[in-house]
């Protein structure tokens, strides 16, 4: 009797096990087929205003309308990003609480030794949403109306031109040591809790100079309250053609722009990963969609998961090399 107990024992455990993680699956399988049910929170770790928070706006409500249940934004700003990231992070995987991630994010992994996850081990890639060249402005007082005429002017005067960014790890802030490390100057960096505060700053003369969003600064350009250097793509913008790219103008090489794109926590089911890339796949790619964010300097991206988690990966890699280079550090 003993020996056919024991026996039996370890098969009764297993059949246990075995019936555990089936009821597992089929509550998951059952919760994604019902999803959702209810409303989505979409985590903004940024300030209300920018460009990361007008699109995920934008998106979360045509997401409402796709998916027949309220997707709302929630600005959680602070520790450049990190405060925001944290709190999805910390969410229960099951499709309701997301990220809306950008370059912050990758940059972050390298910039900050310290943060309470990991990117890619504790989110799970669900779509990027578009990317938009950023451009650099000057304040109009300042005597240069070109590229070499700054360089040459920050040379003659380092540490007494700044420029502002939307918090350390931000585009915005690497896109300037970036170019500080490329061409060798010493521009002083002014790190501000969002865009707009730093934008804000820029056009009143407190600061001299910012890579922002082509998306949010174009007008101000074309108003003349600032002028423009060079913008950070490969190729010129189609909202400012006749202003070049820093590549072109006299840097070879350099390149910085911002993406975005939504995340969910860890083990979220992939049948709710999958549902909602479909989702923001179709938004991205509707030809009114595309051709809109085109006219505000805006490129859609479409990628599947497995593919967005490759092009993060890539991007983490890309942005430690420019930590590295440059000396970026959190506090300054």
């Amino acid at each position: 009797m003993n020996c056919q107990f024991n026996r039996l024992g370890p098969l009764r455990l297993i059949a246990g096990v075995l019936a555990a993680g089936t009821l597992a699956l089929c509550s998951a399988t059952a919760a994604a087929a019902d999803y959702p049910n209810r409303t989505v929170k979409i985590i903004v770790p940024f300030a209300a205003g920018g460009p990361a928070d007008i699109y995920a706006r934008f998106v979360a409500q045509k997401l409402t309308e796709s998916m027949g249940q309220s997707f709302i934004i929630d600005n959680r700003p602070g520790a450049g990003s990190i405060i925001g990231t944290d709190a999805v992070a910390k969410s229960p995987a099951d499709g309701y609480t997301l990220l809306l991630v950008s370059n912050t994010q990758t940059v972050n992994e390298s910039l900050f030794d310290k943060k309470p996850y990991q990117l890619m081990h504790d989110f799970a890639p669900v779509a990027p949403i578009n990317y938009s060249d950023l451009v650099l402005v000057i304040k109009p007082s300042i005597p240069a109306n070109n590229l070499s005429d700054l360089i040459k002017l920050a040379k003659s005067k380092p540490d007494q031109f700044s420029y502002a960014s939307s918090g350390p790890g931000t585009p915005y802030h690497m896109a300037g040591e970036l170019f500080k490390a490329m061409e060798g100057v010493s521009i002083l960096h002014v790190p501000y809790k969002g865009s707009t505060g730093a934008r804000t700053d820029l056009l009143g003369g407190q600061v001299d100079m910012m890579f922002d969003a082509v998306t949010t600064m174009s007008d101000f350009i074309r108003s003349g309250k600032v002028k423009a250097i060079g913008t950070t793509g490969k190729v010129r913008s189609s909202v400012m053609p006749n202003v070049p790219t820093i590549a072109e103008a006299g840097l070879p090489g350099y390149e910085a722009v911002i993406w975005l794109g939504v995340l969910a926590p860890k083990n979220t089911p992939p049948a709710i990963v999958n549902q909602l890339n479909a989702a923001i796949t179709q938004i991205a790619n509707e030809p009114k969609m595309r051709d809109l964010w085109k006219t505000q300097g805006a490129m859609s991206m479409s990628m599947t998961p497995p593919e967005f988690t490759k092009f993060m990966n890539e991007d983490i890699e890309k942005w430690a090399h420019v930590v590295k280079i440059s000396g970026a550090k959190p506090d300054q």
